[in-house]
């Protein structure tokens, strides 16, 4: 029986779960599009991910990941600011690739997304009206024509492992699209503001800060609603409520 591995439940909730027993980690998604998205984003990007052991629909079977993630929202990154500037470098790689043959989120869904989100915060109370406004302000800069790169389209920090100061892979490619690149700078980066300078340091270039904070505040009400009915807390210190109170 030493072979017997106890099963990690990573995340769930009522779209997907991720479980990890040993080295494997068992990703199970109801909607097989994410996955065939996953797929062909990982076999396209130019930067280390996830091997693919085997593809069992509705289930996808990767091999772990060397390292540890570069940090965990509501945490302090131990990570040292060379490890962030290796992460901005792997992600400007990225987003020099060439593009995926698939369109991300438009400029027009975003902004009606936006309308939806803040609307119910606060018809139900959820945040006040005036934190509610200020950070739309801030989000409006964000919704803007942009040029497109391949993005990643979810790089929260537990997502980019990381060995001492070299990246050994990205996680969870499902959202990955063509994208605006700040958006990737400032999931990376939401709740970690104190490391910006060092990812954008490696990432070089074409970084603008106030589009930077203005996805943090666009990502925070847009996933407000989807954390609280799947589950989650938004209010944990740290996290998008957090982010919101910072702005």
């Amino acid at each position: 029986m030493a072979d017997v591995h106890e099963v990690e439940v990573v995340v769930a909730h009522h779209e997907r779960a991720t479980l990890r027993v040993g080295d494997v980690y068992l990703k199970i998604d109801t909607d097989q599009t994410r996955t065939d998205v996953e797929v062909e984003a990982m076999a396209l990007a130019p930067i280390p991910t996830p091997e693919i052991l085997w593809r069992e629909p509705p289930v996808l079977a990767l091999a772990a990941l060397p390292g540890t993630a570069l940090g965990r929202l509501g945490e302090p990154s131990t990570a040292s600011p060379a490890a962030w500037a290796a992460a901005g470098a792997a992600i400007r790689k990225l987003h020099e690739a060439p593009l995926p043959p698939w369109p991300g989120r438009s400029v027009d869904d975003l902004a009606a997304e936006l309308d939806r989100e803040c609307a119910w915060l606060i018809t139900n109370d959820v945040l006040p009206a005036d934190l509610v406004e200020r950070n739309r302000r801030i989000a409006e800069a964000a919704l803007r024509p942009w040029t497109p790169s391949f993005t990643h389209g979810d790089l929260q920090i537990a997502h980019m492992f990381v060995a001492g100061d070299e990246v050994t892979g990205v996680l969870d490619w499902s959202e990955a699209a063509q994208g605006d690149a700040m958006y990737d700078l400032a999931s990376l980066t939401l709740g970690h503001a104190e490391h910006l300078d060092d990812l954008v340091a490696g990432y070089g270039t074409d970084v603008d800060l106030d589009l930077i904070r203005a996805w943090w505040s666009l990502r925070s009400l847009r996933g407000i609603r989807w954390l609280i009915e799947h589950g989650f807390d938004p209010t944990m210190p740290g996290g998008e409520v957090d982010v919101l109170k910072s702005q």
